[in-house]
């Protein structure tokens, strides 16, 4: 992650040249004579209450004041607007004669007379409109505008804007025009690397594509494919389809695997598995700035699995508790997210939580033994993230992640330990229980970069930690905790190659007999973009 976003430009280039074309703008002539006010009348305001935008002109009341003093009440409310940011706001007293000593002085709040957008080919111009109709919803604001202007530049299917706000056919009217340049909606990338727990092959190959703008409005195909010597995967199929112009979404996704243990002695008794999901996702920010972002999700989910021992043609199998006879296991969930990131130039923080209440339904495993994990469970995950700018290239990087559950849990929804994601030095997946805690801490340097090449080798000495833990079954895990140190070197060539080596060195022992990269304590990621 990046420690800061891309700014716009200031605001007076995005901006450029316009000001209120009010008649506060204009030189007022000198008339001989004074007046005495002794109330002003503010109509036409749909921000500010009369009596604020009146006490701005307290100090011209109940004293004599020329005529230029009398005009400088337009002056004063109109900063006043520009001060809060609506730039193309402001006032003007209309002929009227002096009753007893009361001003009326109208305020015209600026609006867009219309947002013409070019450069765009397959995007359609609605999700650009739905993007910015908060932001300019009169009155007029700079800043809420800008801000709009700011997250649309962040977005992934755009690659460039320019734009202009000139002054429009009447005062307090603007025109907003956009010329955008679409960013590559085609999104392919290959990866290689050990991520794969050896007993279906620890060498893990992965094809991802993404189409991020399938039909024109914002919508999004993904796919993603994983193989290894003992297993196929599709991780997921999956389409995204956007909601509102807030950034909210619903999502489909497929997955579907089978594995076969491959790993010696247990590969002669011919232990096969296939799984297959199901999940229906809406997300939905509740506060968006370029720096920072909360929002809220709600996940409806179904995973099953069925494991089988070809040895003798037995069929299927049940190798884990909760399993029925047949060796199937099925889960049905509902989970509620909670996300929120926040950016500066210094440092980047992001933390996620999700609960997940496990039901009953499409036939999920459920059972009436004390012991016997099924369906019907709740547990906690939070996971969080930390990244600070130490010095110039210079990174610190924090995570942790929790899950906490009352309930055994079937082995689809345990929480495992080991491995290049968590606690590097040990195999994938070494320790697995109800409960878990993982908890990392790295150091980020660069050795040397070649700015011509896009090209920087940086080395990374870390700290991982982690323990499981079960809740309610008689059976005891043998060992619970595992830990490191290490070094990494990463490597990156413009922004199409990244590659990464972990070497950890174990600072608790386990029990292995496998002699694969991952119990050397090494991990190696490579990926490339299409």
């Amino acid at each position: 992650p990046q420690p800061e976003a891309e700014p716009l430009p200031p605001l007076e280039d995005l901006l450029p040249g316009l000001r209120p074309t009010s008649p506060s703008s204009l030189t007022a002539p000198e008339i001989p004579g004074t007046v005495i006010v002794d109330r002003f009348i503010v109509a036409g305001s749909t921000i500010f209450r009369a009596e604020e935008l009146a006490d701005q002109l307290a100090g011209l009341l109940g004293r004599p004041i020329t005529f230029t003093e009398l005009l400088n009440a337009q002056t004063l409310l109109t900063d006043y607007y520009k001060d809060q940011g609506y730039l193309t706001s402001g006032a003007f007293i209309p002929p009227q004669p002096l009753n007893e000593g009361t001003v009326t002085v109208q305020i015209i709040e600026g609006r867009l007379e219309d947002v013409r957008i070019t450069g765009l080919e397959h995007l359609k111009q609605s999700y650009i409109r739905r993007r910015l109709s908060q932001a300019t919803q009169p009155p007029l604001n700079q800043n809420e505008l800008l801000e709009a202007l700011q997250l649309l530049q962040l977005d992934p299917l755009i690659e460039t804007l320019s734009v202009n706000l000139s002054a429009g056919t009447r005062p307090g009217l603007s025109i907003l025009e956009l010329e955008l340049d679409e960013a590559q909606p085609l999104v392919a990338s290959l990866t290689l690397d050990n991520a794969r727990s050896p007993s279906v092959g620890n060498i893990r190959r992965r094809a991802d594509i993404t189409h991020q703008n399938l039909l024109g409005f914002g919508d999004a195909l993904s796919l993603s494919f994983t193989n290894t010597d003992g297993s196929n995967s599709l991780d997921g199929l999956s389409y995204t389809w956007p909601i509102d112009g807030r950034g909210g979404t619903i999502a489909f996704s497929h997955s579907r695997s089978r594995n076969a243990i491959i790993e010696d002695p247990f590969d002669v008794l011919d232990i096969t598995s296939r799984s297959r999901g199901y999940q229906l996702t809406y997300q939905q920010p509740l506060h968006k700035t370029p720096n920072t972002e909360l929002g809220v999700s709600a996940i409806a989910s179904v995973q099953e699995s069925q494991s089988f021992l070809g040895l003798d043609d037995i069929g299927g199998f049940p190798f884990s508790p909760g399993a029925d006879n047949e060796g199937r296991t099925k889960v049905s969930a509902l989970r509620l997210v909670g996300e929120y990131s926040r950016r500066s130039n210094r440092d980047v923080f992001a933390i996620r939580t999700q609960g997940s209440f496990g039901m009953p339904w499409f036939d999920a495993s459920t059972s009436d033994i004390d012991g016997i994990p099924d369906s019907r469970f709740f547990s906690t995950r939070t996971q969080v993230q930390y990244l600070r700018l130490l010095a110039p290239n210079v990174f610190l990087l924090l995570r942790s992640d929790l899950q906490w559950t009352p309930d055994d849990l079937l082995s689809l929804e345990e929480f495992a330990i080991g491995g290049v994601s968590t606690v590097r030095g040990y195999r994938q997946d070494e320790l697995i229980g109800d409960n878990g805690f993982f908890a990392s801490a790295e150091v980020r340097f660069p050795l040397f970069k070649i700015p011509d090449w896009q090209t920087q080798l940086q080395l990374a000495p870390f700290f991982d930690i982690g323990q499981v833990w079960n809740s309610e079954r008689d059976d005891e895990l043998t060992q619970e905790r595992l830990a490191s140190v290490g070094m990494g070197l990463s490597l990156s060539i413009g922004n199409r190659f990244q590659a990464r080596l972990d070497w950890g060195i174990p600072l608790i022992e386990v029990d292995t007999e496998a002699d694969t990269l991952q119990e050397e304590g090494l991990h190696f990621t490579m990926s490339y973009q299409l």
